[in-house]
């Protein structure tokens, strides 16, 4: 693997940012890689304003991961005070999965929420039904707390569900 350079996210990057996270995760494109949800999710897995929102957001970063030049994957990273973190939407282009990518976000990601937010914790959440990811954040460290969240069914920001089962585990990580 190529050694990503990582950066936080600006105003600028959001084009880029918008279209890599729509490419990896919705419709046929998505379909390169084996981490997307095109299978449970139709329409849009973010837009613009959210993406402005995070970026302009002084308790959360997005990071980017490129290579020649190229936004290649990113991380959300979000405290939850007093010693927490949300990692989400870990991105990787399609075209590079598979590739030790994803793992290097993912530290990267870590080390940002223990750096820049203080946190001992590291939490996400991933859709139930994604059994082959969830094993590969198991793989890394994270492990069920038992905890459930709905997913947020009629908000077409998160995109329009195909199944009415959607619902999200809590998976957690000591940092």
């Amino acid at each position: 693997m190529t050694i990503p350079h990582f950066r936080f996210a600006t105003l600028d990057n959001v084009p880029a940012l918008h279209a890599l996270v729509e490419r990896a995760y919705r419709g046929k494109a998505a379909r390169g890689g084996w981490t997307h949800e095109a299978d449970l999710l139709d329409g849009q897995r973010t837009d613009a304003a959210a993406l402005s929102a995070m970026i302009g957001d002084a308790s959360q970063r997005i990071v980017i991961a490129e290579i020649g030049g190229e936004v290649a994957g990113c991380i959300a990273v979000q405290a939850k005070p007093p010693a927490a973190a949300y990692l989400g939407m870990v991105t990787v282009a399609p075209d590079r999965q598979a590739a030790g990518l994803g793992r290097s976000l993912l530290a990267e990601g870590e080390r940002v929420a223990a750096v820049m937010f203080g946190a001992t914790l590291a939490e996400m959440t991933v859709i139930c039904q994604r059994a082959e990811l969830i094993a590969w954040y198991e793989r890394r460290g994270y492990r069920a707390t038992g905890e459930r969240r709905p997913f947020p069914y009629g908000d077409t920001r998160f995109g329009e569900p195909r199944t009415d089962a959607l619902e999200f585990m809590v998976l957690a990580k000591p940092l």
